[in-house]
């Protein structure tokens, strides 16, 4: 039976009584969806290593794959990318970011496995992003709804080279896109600040000076311990997270391999005015 049990205040449960390289029961992706939507991120402890077919089988359970852009060495299938480091620093997950947010419909989730792990270090920490919408002021989130900030691919585009990665198409093909500074959560409908380190180049409708202050003042809010929740991967362990309710943060403190592979599920355009999606059967 499918357990959940809750690890910090705002963000991040352990769940248990599951074996994610077999088919899931609809019961338990009905379960595994509702804790993702209270939690923003799912801890798996102790799994079998997932095959390439095992684990997109499983992420297909919460919507379609989406094919990364990018493609490490070591990503050999389009939908799955591996992330295989020994010295990731400056490689662009250390900082708080969500993915592909410079997508008109970014990523909805991704669920990463952990298969070689350095002895001591590279731990993940994850951000609650409609907590630190929360936290703020009503006066500031009112100011905050009424913004739109761009999202930009050539943000990132100089650390993935410089890390050995490559792109699948042409990055022209990905246009700087704009989306509100607070959105509606596509299932919860909550609330949540979206804005990130690596792809959020400027806010809209303020001078420059303005959204540089503006943006220091939210990725520096962001990083409050109140809104995180940190896991210390062990060979095995899967992380499934929802990259518009949350960020993301891989700590790089370790020097020695460390080797996940991600797959990631397709989301829908957000707005931040009317809330319009929800997960059921016929999406």
């Amino acid at each position: 039976m499918l357990s959940v049990q809750q690890v910090s205040g705002e963000i991040g449960a352990e769940v248990s009584g599951v074996d994610l390289s077999k088919p899931l029961s609809q019961e338990n992706v009905s379960g595994i969806l509702d804790a993702l939507d209270a939690h923003h991120v799912l801890f798996f402890r102790d799994q079998k290593l997932l095959s390439v077919d095992e684990h997109v089988a499983l992420a297909e359970n919460f919507g379609p794959i989406e094919l990364p852009l990018f493609r490490t060495p070591s990503s050999h299938r389009p939908e799955v990318l591996v992330l295989d480091q020994t010295s990731p620093k400056g490689q662009g997950a250390d900082n708080f970011h969500s993915d592909n947010s410079y997508r008109a419909a970014p990523t909805m989730g991704s669920i990463i496995q952990a298969q070689i792990m350095p002895p001591a270090g590279g731990d993940t920490c994850f951000a609650s992003m409609a907590a630190a919408f929360e936290a703020l002021s009503a006066p500031m989130q009112r100011f905050l709804e009424g913004l739109t900030a761009v999202h930009s691919l050539r943000m990132m585009e100089a650390s993935t080279l410089k890390a050995g990665g490559s792109f699948r198409q042409d990055v022209s093909a990905w246009p700087p896109h704009s989306h509100p500074v607070v959105v509606y959560h596509p299932r919860t409908r909550r609330k949540v600040l979206y804005v990130n380190k690596n792809w959020t180049s400027h806010i809209e409708g303020v001078t420059e000076e303005e959204s540089k202050y503006l943006m220091n003042y939210l990725l520096n809010h962001v990083k409050a311990p109140e809104f995180q929740v940190r896991i210390k991967f062990k060979v095995g362990d899967v992380a499934f997270w929802d990259n518009i309710a949350s960020n993301h943060y891989a700590v790089p403190d370790y020097s020695t391999r460390r080797k996940m592979q991600r797959v990631a599920i397709q989301g829908p355009e957000l707005t931040g005015t009317v809330p319009g999606w929800t997960h059921n059967a016929t999406d």
